[in-house]
């Protein structure tokens, strides 16, 4: 019999697309997606989703929701979106790149209104991830127009 705290069970996520158990994946494994080392993965084989866990997590804490393909992609294109309100962030606050995106990503999750808002776009989903992307370009676009005319 163990005495102490009981130990919690591991995390296994459900993939959002077929409702199939993710399994553990690491690098040398037929189904881990990259040819390079990325570190550990959780991923339904089903449907190509997967997602990545935290760096220094003894227990393969998943970062968030599993991603298929198009949703890999937005996010991808909402971090590059967000590149050069992160670069100013950095030059006018002297902060880390990783805290200026931070603060990036909570800002338009709470511009939004999404819930609840988040430091990280892990948990965001497609259509978030893409309204994200327009309200960004958006803002940008405005500001830009804004600094133009105020140099004419």
């Amino acid at each position: 019999m163990r005495l102490g705290r009981p130990i919690k069970a591991l995390p296994q996520p459900l993939c959002d697309y077929c409702s199939a158990h993710a399994t553990l994946v690491k690098y040398g494994e037929a189904s881990y997606p990259y040819r390079e080392d990325h570190g550990a993965l959780w991923v339904c084989t089903a449907c190509q989703a997967w997602i990545g866990i935290h760096s220094r997590s003894t227990r393969n804490v998943p970062l968030g929701r599993l991603a298929d393909g198009a949703l890999r992609d937005a996010k991808s294109r909402l971090h590059d979106t967000l590149e050069p309100l992160v670069a100013g962030k950095v030059r006018r606050d002297r902060v880390n790149p990783f805290e200026a995106r931070a603060k990036a990503i909570r800002w338009v999750a709470g511009e939004l209104g999404f819930e609840p808002v988040s430091a990280s776009i892990h948990n965001l989903s497609l259509d978030q991830c893409e309204q994200a992307i327009r309200h960004v370009e958006a803002f940008i676009a405005r500001r830009g127009a804004a600094s133009s005319e105020g140099n004419v």
